[in-house]
């Protein structure tokens, strides 16, 4: 609990918004804005899955064992996960442009922590810390294109967002490739960490200069942290990636822990509840999920759609390197249809979304679905890699694209301004934290496949058909929320909402 002080004029600089959520003039500046923090996204999202390719490299570098090197990858998630709601709420109340600079120092020491880290345990450690640095970072784009950005524009800018979400992850393996082909592969993993410090301490400049502070409208009284709330949330995750995690070391002893999921999810709701009710700020607003039309099924949605898709970039991976011998860099090529795919899609389904609403979501995932389908039954067929991996993950990556800024945009369309880096926060919550239990999960299913069955080709099968099961549940969800809700007319479209 923090008192806020004042906001000076210095802090409503250049680049302070010049709107409320009843005006209509735009800052002109919003553009330059938003493309200053969408680089800055661009940099936290591409390390959710850039190690992806290093994980064989990291293994026998650090001499760790498998399941030590799955919370690398599922630890950043998590940690980045749990803090998103609270860097939201942080950031509606101190600025946005103050949040920025401290979680993006955050993330350059840790970056360096992680590049220079003498064993597993440091590195684990450094990525948790990074994720929470992440976590304080990435709301304040949201919150930044609810407050800047009005109407159809509000639409351009999700869509926007969006490709950097899509494009980041899809990325990550081929530029994560390209380091550890560069740098070779002993200390090629530790490079992917330590290239955030130049390119961060860069970042400062134009934040300082051109991103908005505090807006005087937020006020100056105390701001209550949910820490309670976030401590039963990360409780009920790591109570599924504990026991997950262990079983692909090949460890069952603590897959008794599962059965403490629902308690610290009940546990959850309730506090939340109890927050809300004595008029507190909640890590998720049980309010905002009843009454703002398409935000609950949007979390929904979000949170299983990455639960599904994350996991296939960390299985090919593995599968290439591993089972098929490839270098890192040869296996992040060979995934980079779905970033061009993902490309091209997401910023043309940001500008229809206004005028087609969720249908858009379920036919993407429709979509998708069926290239993962086709990539499970291709890829260990004897045909070239190349092939047999470019045309799905071509095709995966058009309707991953089209997934994720209509899904945001819809989700945050009603959600007022104030509330928007909040309610931005809670909905990438569900994305980071189904990020980390999906690629868990699904490298899980791999691994235990690899060990049972001594076949790469069947593993993989596995893996993908995992998340096949994972992406049907968000299908489900999508299909719901599209029969539940009005679907846009012409007078009125999701996208378009000005409150």
């Amino acid at each position: 609990m923090t008192d806020t002080t004042p906001a000076t004029s210095a802090e409503h600089g250049a680049g302070a918004a010049v709107e409320t959520d009843d005006q209509e003039q735009p800052d002109p500046q919003r553009w330059r804005v938003l493309g200053v923090s969408l680089v800055v996204g661009f940099m936290v999202l591409l390390d959710v899955t850039i190690v992806n390719v290093a994980v064989p490299s990291m293994r026998s570098g650090l001499d760790a064992a498998p399941g030590a090197i799955q919370w690398v990858v599922s630890g950043y998630a998590l940690a980045f996960g749990l803090t998103l709601v609270t860097g939201g709420r942080l950031g509606d109340a101190y600025g946005r442009r103050r949040l920025m600079v401290i979680g993006l120092l955050g993330f350059v020491a840790s970056s360096a922590a992680a590049g220079l880290a003498p064993d597993a345990t440091w590195l684990v450690v450094a990525r948790l810390v990074q994720g929470a640095s992440a976590g304080l970072l990435t709301p304040q784009n949201s919150g930044l294109i609810q407050t800047l950005f009005r109407g159809r524009e509000r639409g351009v800018a999700f869509g926007t967002f969006g490709l950097v979400v899509s494009v980041s992850s899809a990325l990550g393996p081929v530029l994560g490739g390209l380091i550890i082909a560069i740098a070779g592969t002993e200390d090629g993993w530790r490079w992917i960490f330590l290239v955030n410090v130049p390119i961060g301490l860069v970042l400062l400049v134009p934040i300082l200069r051109l991103v908005p502070g505090r807006d005087p409208s937020a006020g100056t009284g105390r701001v209550h942290l949910d820490l309670l709330g976030a401590v039963l949330l990360g409780a009920t995750v790591l109570s599924v990636l504990i026991p997950v995690v262990n079983v692909e070391g090949g460890t069952v002893t603590l897959l008794p822990l599962l059965v403490l999921v629902p308690v610290f999810a009940v546990a959850f709701v309730r506090w939340e509840h109890h927050v809300v009710r004595r008029g507190g700020a909640p890590l998720l607003d049980v309010s905002l999920l009843r009454r703002t039309p398409g935000y609950a099924s949007g979390v929904t949605i979000g949170a299983l759609y990455f639960t599904g898709f994350t996991g296939v970039f960390l299985v090919l991976s593995v599968f290439l390197q591993e089972g098929r011998g490839l270098t890192a860099l040869q296996a992040g090529l060979l995934l980079c249809p779905f970033a061009i795919g993902s490309a091209v899609a997401a910023p043309i389904a940001g500008r229809m979304v206004d005028r087609v609403g969720r249908v858009l979501t379920v036919g993407a995932l429709v979509v998708m679905l069926g290239a993962l389908v086709v990539l499970a039954l291709v890829a260990p067929a004897g045909l070239p890699l190349w092939l047999a991996l470019s045309v799905p993950l071509l095709v995966a990556g058009v309707g991953g694209g089209a997934v994720v800024s209509p899904n945001m945009t819809l989700s945050l369309a009603d959600v007022p301004t104030r509330m928007g880096g909040a309610a931005g926060g809670a909905l990438q919550t569900g994305q980071r934290i189904g990020a980390a239990i999906g690629a868990a999960v699904t490298m899980t299913a791999y691994q235990v496949a690899i060990e049972r069955l001594d076949d790469p080709d069947q593993a993989l099968r596995w893996g993908i058909g995992t998340s096949v099961a994972l992406l049907l549940a968000a299908l489900a969800a999508a299909v719901w929320s599209w029969r539940a809700e009005p679907h846009p007319g012409a007078e009125a479209s999701p996208a378009s909402s000005s409150r």
